[in-house]
Protein backbone atom coordinates (compact mmCIF):
# COMPACT_ATOMS: atom_id res chain seq x y z
CA UNK A 1 0.00 0.00 0.00
CA UNK A 2 1.36 3.41 -0.95
CA UNK A 3 2.02 6.10 1.63
CA UNK A 4 -0.80 8.24 0.27
CA UNK A 5 -3.25 5.37 0.53
CA UNK A 6 -2.02 4.55 4.06
CA UNK A 7 -2.57 8.14 5.20
CA UNK A 8 -6.09 8.03 3.79
CA UNK A 9 -6.85 4.78 5.62
CA UNK A 10 -5.58 6.13 8.93
CA UNK A 11 -8.22 8.81 8.78
CA UNK A 12 -10.76 6.14 9.76
CA UNK A 13 -9.63 5.64 13.41
CA UNK A 14 -8.61 9.30 13.67
CA UNK A 15 -12.24 10.24 13.03
CA UNK A 16 -13.82 7.21 14.71
CA UNK A 17 -11.94 7.63 18.04
CA UNK A 18 -13.07 11.21 18.85
CA UNK A 19 -16.58 10.26 17.72
CA UNK A 20 -16.66 7.44 20.30
CA UNK A 21 -15.55 9.84 23.05
CA UNK A 22 -18.25 12.34 22.08
CA UNK A 23 -20.93 9.63 22.04
CA UNK A 24 -19.80 8.38 25.48
CA UNK A 25 -20.25 11.86 26.96
CA UNK A 26 -23.57 12.33 25.20
CA UNK A 27 -24.81 8.93 26.36
CA UNK A 28 -24.17 9.60 30.06
CA UNK A 29 -25.84 13.00 29.81
CA UNK A 30 -28.99 11.61 28.21
CA UNK A 31 -29.31 8.36 30.22
CA UNK A 32 -29.98 8.70 33.99
CA UNK A 33 -29.32 5.01 34.69
CA UNK A 34 -25.60 5.64 35.10
CA UNK A 35 -26.22 7.75 38.22
CA UNK A 36 -23.13 8.59 40.22
CA UNK A 37 -20.93 6.53 37.93
CA UNK A 38 -21.75 8.65 34.88
CA UNK A 39 -18.51 10.59 35.14
CA UNK A 40 -16.43 7.42 35.34
CA UNK A 41 -18.36 5.94 32.43
CA UNK A 42 -17.79 8.80 30.04
CA UNK A 43 -14.15 9.10 31.13
CA UNK A 44 -13.65 5.43 30.28
CA UNK A 45 -15.44 6.03 26.96
CA UNK A 46 -13.15 8.94 26.13
CA UNK A 47 -10.13 6.82 27.09
CA UNK A 48 -11.40 4.05 24.83
CA UNK A 49 -11.68 6.58 21.99
CA UNK A 50 -8.07 7.53 22.67
CA UNK A 51 -7.13 3.89 22.25
CA UNK A 52 -8.88 3.87 18.88
CA UNK A 53 -6.77 6.86 17.79
CA UNK A 54 -3.58 5.11 18.91
CA UNK A 55 -4.65 2.08 16.85
CA UNK A 56 -4.21 4.18 13.70
CA UNK A 57 -0.43 3.64 14.06
CA UNK A 58 -0.26 0.68 16.50
CA UNK A 59 -3.35 -1.53 16.23
CA UNK A 60 -2.35 -3.96 19.00
CA UNK A 61 -1.42 -1.22 21.48
CA UNK A 62 -4.57 0.71 20.65
CA UNK A 63 -6.72 -2.38 21.23
CA UNK A 64 -5.02 -3.03 24.59
CA UNK A 65 -5.63 0.57 25.73
CA UNK A 66 -9.26 0.50 24.65
CA UNK A 67 -9.92 -2.89 26.28
CA UNK A 68 -8.18 -2.03 29.58
CA UNK A 69 -10.61 0.76 30.50
CA UNK A 70 -13.71 -1.46 30.41
CA UNK A 71 -13.05 -3.50 33.62
CA UNK A 72 -11.34 -0.50 35.25
CA UNK A 73 -14.53 1.54 34.96
CA UNK A 74 -16.59 -1.26 36.56
CA UNK A 75 -14.18 -2.26 39.34
CA UNK A 76 -12.73 1.11 40.32
CA UNK A 77 -15.79 3.33 39.83
CA UNK A 78 -18.61 0.82 40.35
CA UNK A 79 -20.09 1.51 36.93
CA UNK A 80 -23.25 -0.50 36.13
CA UNK A 81 -21.75 -1.82 32.91
CA UNK A 82 -20.28 -0.79 29.61
CA UNK A 83 -21.97 1.96 27.66
CA UNK A 84 -23.18 1.57 24.12
CA UNK A 85 -20.56 3.98 22.76
CA UNK A 86 -17.74 2.04 24.45
CA UNK A 87 -19.07 -1.24 23.04
CA UNK A 88 -19.16 0.23 19.50
CA UNK A 89 -15.63 1.54 19.96
CA UNK A 90 -14.32 -1.85 21.10
CA UNK A 91 -15.93 -3.64 18.16
CA UNK A 92 -14.49 -1.03 15.78
CA UNK A 93 -10.94 -1.30 17.11
CA UNK A 94 -11.07 -5.12 16.89
CA UNK A 95 -12.27 -4.87 13.26
CA UNK A 96 -9.52 -2.34 12.50
CA UNK A 97 -6.85 -4.62 13.97
CA UNK A 98 -8.18 -7.56 11.96
CA UNK A 99 -7.80 -5.47 8.80
CA UNK A 100 -4.39 -3.93 9.46
CA UNK A 101 -2.55 -6.79 11.21
CA UNK A 102 -1.78 -10.38 10.16
CA UNK A 103 -4.36 -12.95 11.34
CA UNK A 104 -2.28 -14.26 14.25
CA UNK A 105 -1.54 -10.81 15.66
CA UNK A 106 -5.11 -9.68 15.22
CA UNK A 107 -6.26 -12.88 16.98
CA UNK A 108 -4.19 -11.78 19.99
CA UNK A 109 -6.00 -8.44 19.95
CA UNK A 110 -9.33 -10.27 19.77
CA UNK A 111 -8.41 -12.37 22.82
CA UNK A 112 -7.35 -9.27 24.78
CA UNK A 113 -10.63 -7.55 23.99
CA UNK A 114 -12.61 -10.70 24.80
CA UNK A 115 -10.91 -11.20 28.18
CA UNK A 116 -11.47 -7.54 29.03
CA UNK A 117 -15.13 -7.78 28.07
CA UNK A 118 -15.58 -10.97 30.13
CA UNK A 119 -13.88 -9.45 33.18
CA UNK A 120 -16.13 -6.43 32.95
CA UNK A 121 -19.25 -8.63 32.77
CA UNK A 122 -18.18 -10.70 35.79
CA UNK A 123 -17.26 -7.59 37.80
CA UNK A 124 -20.64 -6.08 37.02
CA UNK A 125 -22.38 -9.19 38.37
CA UNK A 126 -23.41 -10.65 35.05
CA UNK A 127 -24.47 -14.27 34.57
CA UNK A 128 -22.57 -17.01 32.78
CA UNK A 129 -24.91 -16.68 29.80
CA UNK A 130 -23.80 -13.12 29.37
CA UNK A 131 -20.30 -14.40 28.64
CA UNK A 132 -21.58 -15.83 25.37
CA UNK A 133 -22.39 -12.29 24.41
CA UNK A 134 -18.65 -11.62 24.07
CA UNK A 135 -17.98 -13.72 20.94
CA UNK A 136 -21.35 -12.77 19.50
CA UNK A 137 -20.28 -9.12 19.59
CA UNK A 138 -16.55 -9.22 18.86
CA UNK A 139 -16.21 -12.11 16.39
CA UNK A 140 -18.29 -10.50 13.60
CA UNK A 141 -16.17 -7.35 13.79
CA UNK A 142 -12.95 -9.36 13.67
CA UNK A 143 -14.18 -11.43 10.71
CA UNK A 144 -15.11 -8.26 8.84
CA UNK A 145 -11.57 -6.99 9.35
CA UNK A 146 -10.12 -10.28 8.09
CA UNK A 147 -12.32 -10.18 4.99
CA UNK A 148 -11.23 -6.61 4.26
CA UNK A 149 -7.57 -7.60 4.67
CA UNK A 150 -7.86 -10.60 2.36
CA UNK A 151 -9.71 -8.52 -0.20
CA UNK A 152 -6.89 -5.97 -0.14
CA UNK A 153 -4.24 -8.67 -0.45
CA UNK A 154 -6.11 -10.19 -3.38
CA UNK A 155 -6.27 -6.79 -5.07
CA UNK A 156 -2.51 -6.32 -4.60
CA UNK A 157 -1.79 -9.76 -6.06
CA UNK A 158 -4.03 -9.06 -9.03
CA UNK A 159 -2.28 -5.74 -9.62
CA UNK A 160 1.13 -7.44 -9.45
CA UNK A 161 -0.07 -10.15 -11.83
CA UNK A 162 -1.39 -7.54 -14.26
CA UNK A 163 1.94 -5.69 -14.12
CA UNK A 164 3.82 -8.94 -14.74
CA UNK A 165 1.57 -9.75 -17.70
CA UNK A 166 2.09 -6.26 -19.13
CA UNK A 167 5.85 -6.65 -18.77
CA UNK A 168 5.74 -10.08 -20.41
CA UNK A 169 3.58 -8.76 -23.24
CA UNK A 170 6.00 -5.86 -23.77
CA UNK A 171 8.94 -8.27 -23.78
CA UNK A 172 7.24 -10.52 -26.31
CA UNK A 173 6.40 -7.53 -28.50
CA UNK A 174 9.99 -6.32 -28.41
CA UNK A 175 11.20 -9.82 -29.23
CA UNK A 176 8.82 -9.99 -32.20
CA UNK A 177 9.98 -6.58 -33.43
CA UNK A 178 13.62 -7.61 -33.04
CA UNK A 179 12.96 -10.82 -34.96
CA UNK A 180 11.26 -8.92 -37.77
CA UNK A 181 14.05 -6.34 -37.90
CA UNK A 182 16.60 -9.14 -38.10
CA UNK A 183 14.66 -10.77 -40.94
CA UNK A 184 14.47 -7.51 -42.89
CA UNK A 185 18.16 -6.84 -42.28
CA UNK A 186 19.04 -10.31 -43.51
CA UNK A 187 17.00 -9.83 -46.69
CA UNK A 188 18.54 -6.41 -47.34
CA UNK A 189 22.01 -7.80 -46.79
CA UNK A 190 21.55 -10.99 -48.78
CA UNK A 191 19.65 -9.55 -51.73
CA UNK A 192 20.21 -5.83 -52.26
CA UNK A 193 23.65 -5.35 -50.73
CA UNK A 194 25.01 -8.41 -52.51
CA UNK A 195 23.70 -7.24 -55.89
CA UNK A 196 25.10 -3.73 -55.44
CA UNK A 197 28.45 -5.19 -54.39
CA UNK A 198 28.59 -7.27 -57.59
CA UNK A 199 27.73 -4.21 -59.69
CA UNK A 200 30.47 -2.21 -57.94
CA UNK A 201 33.03 -4.92 -58.65
CA UNK A 202 32.02 -5.00 -62.31
CA UNK A 203 32.34 -1.22 -62.52
CA UNK A 204 35.84 -1.52 -61.07
CA UNK A 205 36.78 -3.94 -63.83
CA UNK A 206 35.25 -1.64 -66.44
CA UNK A 207 37.20 1.31 -65.05
CA UNK A 208 40.49 -0.52 -65.57
CA UNK A 209 39.48 -1.29 -69.15
CA UNK A 210 38.81 2.41 -69.87
CA UNK A 211 42.21 3.71 -68.82
CA UNK A 212 42.72 5.43 -72.22
CA UNK A 213 39.29 7.11 -72.28
CA UNK A 214 39.32 9.80 -69.56
CA UNK A 215 35.76 11.07 -70.02
CA UNK A 216 34.13 7.66 -69.73
CA UNK A 217 36.66 6.77 -67.03
CA UNK A 218 35.46 9.66 -64.87
CA UNK A 219 31.82 8.60 -65.22
CA UNK A 220 32.57 4.96 -64.39
CA UNK A 221 34.77 5.96 -61.45
CA UNK A 222 31.97 8.09 -60.07
CA UNK A 223 29.50 5.23 -60.41
CA UNK A 224 31.93 2.87 -58.71
CA UNK A 225 32.38 5.28 -55.81
CA UNK A 226 28.62 5.70 -55.55
CA UNK A 227 28.20 1.93 -55.45
CA UNK A 228 30.73 1.57 -52.65
CA UNK A 229 29.03 4.35 -50.72
CA UNK A 230 25.65 2.65 -51.21
CA UNK A 231 27.02 -0.64 -49.90
CA UNK A 232 28.40 1.11 -46.80
CA UNK A 233 25.07 2.82 -46.18
CA UNK A 234 23.24 -0.49 -46.54
CA UNK A 235 25.60 -2.03 -44.04
CA UNK A 236 24.80 0.80 -41.66
CA UNK A 237 21.09 0.21 -42.25
CA UNK A 238 21.55 -3.48 -41.55
CA UNK A 239 23.40 -2.58 -38.36
CA UNK A 240 20.47 -0.44 -37.25
CA UNK A 241 17.91 -3.13 -38.01
CA UNK A 242 19.77 -6.12 -36.67
CA UNK A 243 19.71 -6.83 -32.96
CA UNK A 244 23.29 -7.46 -31.89
CA UNK A 245 23.69 -10.41 -29.54
CA UNK A 246 27.24 -9.54 -28.66
CA UNK A 247 26.31 -6.22 -27.05
CA UNK A 248 27.84 -4.15 -29.87
CA UNK A 249 26.00 -0.95 -30.60
CA UNK A 250 24.53 -0.63 -34.09
CA UNK A 251 25.78 2.03 -36.48
CA UNK A 252 24.02 5.34 -35.66
CA UNK A 253 21.49 6.49 -38.24
CA UNK A 254 22.42 9.52 -40.39
CA UNK A 255 21.35 12.70 -38.62
CA UNK A 256 22.21 16.39 -38.53
CA UNK A 257 23.50 15.69 -35.04
CA UNK A 258 26.40 13.98 -36.86
CA UNK A 259 27.00 16.83 -39.30
CA UNK A 260 30.47 17.29 -37.80
CA UNK A 261 31.45 13.81 -39.00
CA UNK A 262 30.17 14.60 -42.50
CA UNK A 263 32.15 17.85 -42.61
CA UNK A 264 35.27 16.01 -41.43
CA UNK A 265 34.86 13.46 -44.22
CA UNK A 266 34.61 16.05 -46.99
CA UNK A 267 37.52 18.00 -45.50
CA UNK A 268 39.57 14.83 -45.60
CA UNK A 269 38.68 14.60 -49.30
CA UNK A 270 40.22 18.06 -49.83
CA UNK A 271 37.19 20.34 -49.67
CA UNK A 272 37.70 23.57 -47.72
CA UNK A 273 34.44 23.72 -45.75
CA UNK A 274 33.29 26.28 -43.20
CA UNK A 275 30.35 25.22 -41.04
CA UNK A 276 27.95 27.73 -39.52
CA UNK A 277 25.52 25.81 -37.32
CA UNK A 278 24.26 25.74 -33.72
CA UNK A 279 26.42 23.76 -31.32
CA UNK A 280 23.44 21.67 -30.21
CA UNK A 281 20.87 21.09 -32.96
CA UNK A 282 17.27 20.69 -31.82
CA UNK A 283 15.50 17.36 -32.00
CA UNK A 284 13.80 16.86 -35.36
CA UNK A 285 11.34 14.30 -36.75
CA UNK A 286 13.37 11.26 -37.86
CA UNK A 287 12.30 11.42 -41.53
CA UNK A 288 13.02 15.14 -41.76
CA UNK A 289 16.34 14.72 -39.97
CA UNK A 290 17.46 11.95 -42.33
CA UNK A 291 16.27 13.84 -45.42
CA UNK A 292 18.13 17.00 -44.40
CA UNK A 293 21.31 15.01 -43.80
CA UNK A 294 21.06 13.33 -47.22
CA UNK A 295 20.42 16.64 -49.00
CA UNK A 296 23.45 18.20 -47.32
CA UNK A 297 25.54 15.12 -48.13
CA UNK A 298 24.49 15.21 -51.79
CA UNK A 299 25.18 18.94 -52.07
CA UNK A 300 28.70 18.55 -50.68
CA UNK A 301 29.32 15.53 -52.89
CA UNK A 302 28.28 17.57 -55.93
CA UNK A 303 30.75 20.29 -54.97
CA UNK A 304 33.55 17.73 -54.77
CA UNK A 305 32.62 16.08 -58.05
CA UNK A 306 31.89 19.11 -60.14
CA UNK A 307 33.68 22.11 -58.64
CA UNK A 308 36.66 20.42 -57.07
CA UNK A 309 38.51 21.44 -53.94
CA UNK A 310 37.06 24.93 -53.55
CA UNK A 311 36.07 27.02 -50.57
CA UNK A 312 32.57 26.07 -49.44
CA UNK A 313 30.33 27.49 -46.72
CA UNK A 314 27.63 25.36 -45.08
CA UNK A 315 24.97 27.24 -43.11
CA UNK A 316 22.34 25.49 -40.99
CA UNK A 317 19.62 27.58 -39.40
CA UNK A 318 16.80 26.42 -37.13
CA UNK A 319 13.57 28.23 -36.31
CA UNK A 320 10.36 27.04 -34.73
CA UNK A 321 8.77 26.79 -38.19
CA UNK A 322 11.52 25.50 -40.46
CA UNK A 323 15.03 24.19 -40.94
CA UNK A 324 17.15 25.90 -43.61
CA UNK A 325 20.29 24.49 -45.24
CA UNK A 326 22.60 26.43 -47.53
CA UNK A 327 25.68 25.12 -49.34
CA UNK A 328 27.59 27.78 -51.28
CA UNK A 329 30.88 27.18 -53.08
CA UNK A 330 33.36 29.41 -54.90
CA UNK A 331 33.88 29.07 -58.65
CA UNK A 332 35.30 25.67 -59.55
CA UNK A 333 37.82 24.39 -62.03
CA UNK A 334 36.72 23.84 -65.66
CA UNK A 335 35.97 20.24 -66.48
CA UNK A 336 35.88 18.69 -69.97
CA UNK A 337 32.41 18.13 -71.32
CA UNK A 338 31.47 14.46 -71.62
CA UNK A 339 30.05 12.79 -74.66
CA UNK A 340 26.46 13.79 -75.17
CA UNK A 341 23.31 12.17 -76.35
CA UNK A 342 21.90 13.74 -79.49
CA UNK A 343 18.16 14.21 -79.43
CA UNK A 344 16.58 15.92 -82.41
CA UNK A 345 19.74 17.83 -83.31
CA UNK A 346 20.31 19.00 -79.70
CA UNK A 347 23.06 17.67 -77.51
CA UNK A 348 21.99 17.04 -73.87
CA UNK A 349 24.81 16.35 -71.44
CA UNK A 350 24.03 13.66 -68.87
CA UNK A 351 26.27 14.50 -66.00
CA UNK A 352 29.17 16.88 -66.26
CA UNK A 353 31.05 19.13 -63.87
CA UNK A 354 28.92 20.91 -61.30
CA UNK A 355 31.04 23.98 -60.83
CA UNK A 356 28.88 25.55 -63.51
CA UNK A 357 25.15 25.76 -63.82
CA UNK A 358 24.64 23.15 -66.56
CA UNK A 359 26.33 20.47 -64.51
CA UNK A 360 24.58 21.27 -61.24
CA UNK A 361 21.22 20.83 -62.88
CA UNK A 362 21.71 17.08 -63.20
CA UNK A 363 20.44 14.01 -61.41
CA UNK A 364 21.80 15.11 -58.01
CA UNK A 365 19.47 18.09 -57.85
CA UNK A 366 16.59 15.95 -59.08
CA UNK A 367 17.20 13.51 -56.24
CA UNK A 368 17.36 16.34 -53.71
CA UNK A 369 14.08 17.77 -54.99
CA UNK A 370 12.46 14.36 -54.71
CA UNK A 371 13.66 14.01 -51.12
CA UNK A 372 12.39 17.48 -50.24
CA UNK A 373 9.03 16.78 -51.84
CA UNK A 374 8.51 13.91 -49.38
CA UNK A 375 8.75 16.34 -46.44
CA UNK A 376 7.00 19.26 -48.22
CA UNK A 377 10.26 21.17 -48.50
CA UNK A 378 11.59 23.49 -51.20
CA UNK A 379 14.92 23.62 -53.03
CA UNK A 380 16.60 26.53 -54.78
CA UNK A 381 19.80 25.87 -56.73
CA UNK A 382 21.37 28.49 -58.97
CA UNK A 383 24.71 30.05 -59.95
CA UNK A 384 25.98 33.00 -57.94
CA UNK A 385 27.04 36.32 -59.52
CA UNK A 386 30.70 35.63 -58.69
CA UNK A 387 30.63 32.35 -60.62
CA UNK A 388 30.03 30.09 -57.65
CA UNK A 389 26.98 27.98 -56.96
CA UNK A 390 24.48 27.89 -54.10
CA UNK A 391 21.99 25.27 -52.98
CA UNK A 392 19.35 26.36 -50.49
CA UNK A 393 16.85 23.92 -48.98
CA UNK A 394 14.00 24.69 -46.62
CA UNK A 395 12.32 21.99 -44.49
CA UNK A 396 9.07 22.93 -42.69
CA UNK A 397 8.92 21.51 -39.15
CA UNK A 398 5.53 20.03 -38.18
CA UNK A 399 3.80 21.90 -35.37
CA UNK A 400 2.82 18.72 -33.55
CA UNK A 401 6.44 17.62 -33.27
Amino acid sequence: MTMTRLRDVRLIPLVFGPLIGFLAILETRLDDSFGASATATWISGVALGLGVVVAAWHPLAGTAIAAAFLPVAVVAFDAPGVGGAAMIGLIGVVAWTGWREPPRRSAVALCVAGVSFACMSIAAGGTVWELFFVPAVLLPGWFMGLLARRSGERAVKLAELAAALDAERETNAQAAVAQERTRIAREVHDAVAHSVSVITLQLGGLRRMLADRPVELEVVAGLEQLGRQTVEEMRGLVGILRERVDGERPTPAPSLARVGELISDVRAAGLDVTLNAPAEPPRLPPVLDLTAYRVLQEALTNVLRHAGQVATVVTIDYTAQALTLEVRNDPGRPVPEPAGVRRGGEVRHEGGPAGTAPRRGGHGLVGMRERLAMVRGTLHAAPEPDGGFAVRARFPIPRVW
